[in-house]
């Protein structure tokens, strides 16, 4: 398949230079770079178990432990509207 792009003087510079700097083809490099691009957003993969699911969670969590304890009650409307007033 062949794609056709439009592409800015800058960004075909630097495409350029990067693709001679890794001894390769102009074309080889783009796709190259549209492959990796694909790869790293993967698709969905459906629901996630439970033990996914308390795994992303605790990464989300990690290093909140280093956070200040604020008491809930510090938690109002008022005082997320306070300069809205």
């Amino acid at each position: 398949m062949t794609i056709q792009i439009e592409l800015n003087p800058e960004v075909m510079e630097r495409l350029a230079a990067e693709a001679e700097a890794e001894g390769i083809a102009l074309e080889e490099y783009a796709e190259r770079l549209l492959r990796e691009a694909i790869a790293t957003h993967a698709e969905p993969q459906g629901q996630r178990s439970v033990a996914e699911l308390h795994a992303m969670l605790a990464g989300i969590a990690e290093g909140s432990e280093k956070l200040p304890k604020v008491p809930t009650s510090a938690f109002t409307r008022e005082s997320f509207y306070e300069d809205r007033r």
